[in-house]
């Protein structure tokens, strides 16, 4: 079975998760991705990442970031270290890379000379604010895009403090993904390469879209402050409310007329109650005194009571889960959105598999995360075109670390 981007070669210059991230999604659908470390870049480190994970036996981030990859480590001290690199790009496809222009040109990789050299080359750059404007030079750390972009204000209740969703490097690691598809596109019609560009600030703008949108059309106060849950204009639409057990119930049914007489009968209240017979009473003159049944109705049993009844009357609703469920759910592992390895020193552990379904040129996980230098000989003759005699040499020299 061919892979859609059987053929396409990557040199991926990346230090950061996402970045590094949107690499391996190339990889993971046939992309020859060569991971380029410098000797001085510490093996198995991503710059500016949270969350935990440091003590743990496995380093589940750098393998995630780096699977279906070759790794190739030179030292970029040397001349023929950049001179090695500089080859490497100039007989691939792709350059991906989150270093500053600044950094690249003293490894020899300036525009001028990869136009000149590659002029069929997508060189993708991973950026925090975009290629342009006064803030082009600012470090890419998604905390510091998300902050200007607009939504961690409004994510939590009135009076708390704002909330870091963490979600928009992730819209730039797929951005970062499809720019670089889109150019091989138009390089195939063409023959033409190009630069692109995915930013952190423009994955978090994209993250907080249909707000954002509705205040550049709208405007007003209501879209830059937090609403309370128990302040929404529709008590059957976008509200949460508590089941018995700890989690929270989520109701998306804004056409009331619908599905009213369903959730009246499941809480336990009079459908024709001529307090919220239509739907203007239920988002109008009722919607306090709903809002508040509902909330004491929800209250009296656990999530998977309602998940059940949810499910018996085919109800637009839900159970709000945490990563338990992602985690054990069969549709997750069916779909391939979870893998199940086994590591020979690991044993069982589990990674987070393809997001994209494509049934004639799925994407497949044919290599763990490798081992820093581990593929250097490997690469230099296969793609770079070195000779045997000339691997050994710069391995006697210490070009390959």
């Amino acid at each position: 079975m061919n892979a859609a981007l059987e053929n396409v070669s990557v040199v991926d210059l990346t230090r950061r998760f996402w970045s590094s991230l949107a690499a391996a999604l190339l990889g993971d659908f046939g992309a020859s991705v060569v991971k380029v470390e410098g000797a001085d870049d510490e093996a198995g480190c991503l710059l500016d990442e949270s969350g935990g994970g440091e003590d743990a036996a496995w380093n589940y981030r750098y393998d995630l970031a780096n699977r279906n990859k070759l790794s190739l480590s030179l030292d970029f001290n040397s001349g023929e270290g950049r001179a090695v690199l500089r080859r490497l790009v100039e007989k691939s496809d792709v350059l991906i890379s989150d270093r500053d222009p600044a950094e690249l040109e003293g490894l020899g990789l300036d525009r001028d000379w990869m136009k000149a050299a590659n002029p069929s080359l997508i060189y993708t750059r991973a950026t925090g604010f975009g290629p342009e404007g006064p803030d082009s030079g600012l470090p890419a750390i998604d905390e510091l895009a998300a902050a200007r972009a607009g939504m961690m204000p409004i994510l939590g209740q009135p009076g708390q403090p704002p909330v870091y969703p963490g979600h928009g490097q992730m819209y730039a690691t797929v951005m970062l993904a499809f720019a670089t598809v889109t150019a091989l596109f138009h390089r195939d019609k063409s023959g033409e390469g190009q630069e692109v560009n995915a930013s952190l600030l423009g994955g978090n703008m994209y993250g907080a879209s249909l707000d954002l949108q509705a205040f550049l059309a709208i405007g007003g106060e209501r879209f830059l402050h937090p609403v309370s849950r128990l302040d929404a204009g529709n008590p059957m639409s976008g509200v949460l409310y508590p089941a018995s057990d700890g989690l929270w119930i989520t109701l998306t049914m804004p056409d009331t007329d619908r599905w009213w007489p369903a959730l009246a009968e499941i809480v336990g209240l009079d459908a024709g109650d001529p307090r919220f017979d239509s739907h203007d009473k239920r988002c109008g003159e009722g919607r306090l005194e709903l809002l508040q049944l509902l909330d004491e109705a929800f209250r009296k049993h656990p999530s998977s009571y309602w998940r059940e009844v949810f499910a018996e009357r085919q109800m637009s609703a839900d159970v709000i889960e945490d990563y338990n469920y992602p985690a054990n759910d069969d549709s997750a592992r069916d779909n391939r959105y979870l893998l199940d390895l086994v590591d020979p020193s690991l044993g069982p552990l589990s990674m987070l598999g393809f997001p994209i379904f494509m049934t004639g040129t799925p994407a497949r996980l044919s290599r763990t995360a490798p081992r820093k230098g581990q593929h250097s000989a490997q690469v230099l003759r296969d793609i770079a075109g070195y000779g045997e005699t000339e691997i050994a040499a710069m391995e006697q020299a210490g070009v390959l670390r």
